[in-house]
This record gives C-alpha cells, sequence and structure tokens, in this order.
C-alpha cells in the first residue's frame, strides 16, 4: 500500500502561496529534512509538488533532498492562467525540472482546467519525447476527464491520473472515483485532511493560526459542527492503536482513493506507515460518512471549480 500513496509538499515552501500564507506557521527545514529521510526509508517514495506552492519554494527544496535519489517518483504541476498562452505550459515545465532537478517527470498535472484541451495538445509532444513520463489532470469534473481522454486518445496517448479534492468533509466525488477506477486513472484525493481540521489536533478551543488561510477556510464554527466526527475518528484510532489523524486517510483508501499526505514531522510518516497496516470495516466506512454527512459541512476550495 505504500507503494501507491503520495506524500504532499504544500505545507514546505515559503513566500507567496506557502507555508505560513495558507498555514500558518513557517516549517524548520532541518526537521522537514528529516521528514522526507524518514518518509524514505518508510517506503515512502512517491512525492507531489507543484510550482505554486511557495511559487517554486517547495520545489526548489524537494529538489535538494531527491538529488542523487533516482528512486523517488516526482509528481508536479502547470497551473495554467485563465487565457491560454502558448508556450506557458512547456515554459513551467522546464522551470519546475530545473528546480527540481530533473530532465523528466514521472507524473506531470495541469492543476487546472482552464483552457484544458488546448494545454492537453500542449503537452502532448513533452509525452512523447519521454519528459513528461505520464500526465494527470487536476480540479476537474467528470466531463473534462472524458474530454481529456478523448484528446490523448486520438494521439495515442491514455490519461494516466486525476487529482481532486475528496475528504469526509468533500464526499462528493464517488462517481468520479468509480469511472476512474474502471478505466484505469488513478485517483489521487487531496486535502483529505482537510489542511488539519481533520488531524485531532485543533478544534475550536485549539484553533487554527489566526493569520492562515486555512483559518479562513475553517472557522471555529465549522469545528463545533465536526466534534462528533472528531470523537468519532477517535474511538476508532483507540480501537486499532493508531493515531486519529490516521482514520480520515484510511477511510479516503477504502473509498477507492489514493490519498495524498502532507508530512512535515518524521513522527508524521510513523503514524502514516503503522497506520496503513489497518483496514476499516465496512460499518465504521458507513457510520464515518454518515456523520461527516450529519455536519453539513460541503468544503471547498478557493481555487476550485463550483
Amino acid at each position: 500500500m505504500k507503494n501507491d500513496i503520495m506524500i504532499g509538499t504544500w505545507a514546505w515552501g515559503a513566500g507567496y502561496n506557502g507555508s505560513k500564507m495558507i498555514f500558518g506557521k513557517k516549517y524548520d527545514e532541518a526537521e522537514l529534512t528529516q521528514a522526507f529521510n524518514t518518509s524514505v526509508r518508510l517506503g515512502f517514495l512517491n512525492w507531489d509538488t507543484a510550482a505554486v506552492y511557495g511559487m517554486g519554494s517547495c520545489e526548489k527544496l524537494l529538489g535538494r533532498l531527491i538529488s542523487g535519489n533516482d528512486g523517488i517518483f516526482i509528481s508536479t504541476k502547470y497551473f495554467p492562467d485563465k487565457k491560454f498562452k502558448r508556450g506557458a505550459l512547456e515554459s513551467s515545465f522546464n522551470e519546475s525540472m530545473k528546480r527540481l532537478g530533473r530532465s523528466s517527470a514521472d507524473l506531470f498535472w495541469i492543476h487546472k482546467p482552464n483552457n484544458l484541451l488546448e494545454n492537453l495538445r500542449e503537452a502532448v509532444h513533452l509525452i512523447k519525447d519521454g519528459r513528461i513520463k505520464s500526465v494527470g489532470i487536476s480540479n476537474v469534473s467528470l466531463d473534462n476527464i472524458k474530454q481529456a481522454e478523448k484528446l490523448l486518445a486520438e494521439e495515442g496517448l491514455k490519461l494516466e491520473a486525476v487529482q481532486n479534492h475528496f475528504s469526509l468533509l468533500r464526499n462528493d466525488q464517488q462517481p468520479i472515483i468509480d469511472y476512474c477506477n474502471s478505466r484505469g486513472i488513478r485517483y489521487y484525493a487531496y486535502m483529505v485532511l482537510e489542511q488539519g481540521a481533520l488531524a485531532g489536533r485543533y478544534n475550536a478551543e485549539h484553533h487554527f493560526p489566526m493569520f492562515s488561510m486555512r483559518n479562513f477556510a475553517f472557522p471555529k464554527s465549522k469545528f463545533r459542527k465536526i466534534e462528533k466526527l472528531l470523537c468519532m475518528m477517535k474511538d476508532i484510532a483507540d480501537k486499532y492503536g493508531i493515531d486519529r489523524s490516521q482514520v480520515p486517510i484510511l477511510w479516503a483508501i477504502a473509498k477507492g482513493a489514493v490519498p495524498i499526505v502532507g508530512i512535515t514531522k518524521p513522527s508524521y510518516a510513523e503514524k502514516l506507515s503503522d497506520a496503513l497496516k489497518i483496514s476499516l470495516s465496512d460499518d465504521e466506512i458507513i457510520s464515518l460518512t454518515e456523520e461527516a454527512r450529519k455536519t453539513g459541512i460541503r468544503q471547498q476550495g478557493s481555487w476550485e471549480p463550483q
């Protein structure tokens, strides 16, 4: 199962759209290095980043850490503007590869479906010459996926992956997950822990840092609505002897998704490794899903299409 899990790095970078702005804290590079080394030692070899995470700073740090280690699977992304600009995707790709110290990407994403087909057409020659080993699309609808499949099939290529927001508090993706799995398209779920809201370390009293995007996205009023869900997660975690933060991850796996899990401390990698030995029961999955539904919350990022 560790071969499937993707480790996310959004919280790693500084600057605009980085750790301080989004998460309200700056992470120590030495600790991130320890987190990376521990993760790799435990068998987590798939790493996800993006050009816009810290506006390149996440890619630079990850690039330094993976230097000389060809066994690391690298996934990164191009965030397109609203208006299509010829050559922008390839330029972004080249800049990402320079920061990562790689000549090719194992998985390269179009981060948002702005001018999706035009950008996919631009990616085709990068796929055919081997610089992009597999291509994915993110924040997309089922129609977007079918359109992308058709375009790529006409070029003799395949859509390899979809990455969307999916969690106990954003549980409207099952038709897309089922479609992807039926077509051999890997479905990656991001924000499975809702940027820490479902990790069990925060609540209405011990809240997110005030000046952070996740504080605005998940105010104290929402934490009050998920109190019963967090209690249910704790009961399940205690039953299996795992950390509460791992329950939403196991739930997403049971639903057919491949979670992208942010790791900023060595202990988080250890907790994840321990939890992946466990499978939730059908009754637990149903109970968690129903309790989450009762919260009435449908969490959505400001960057996501409606």
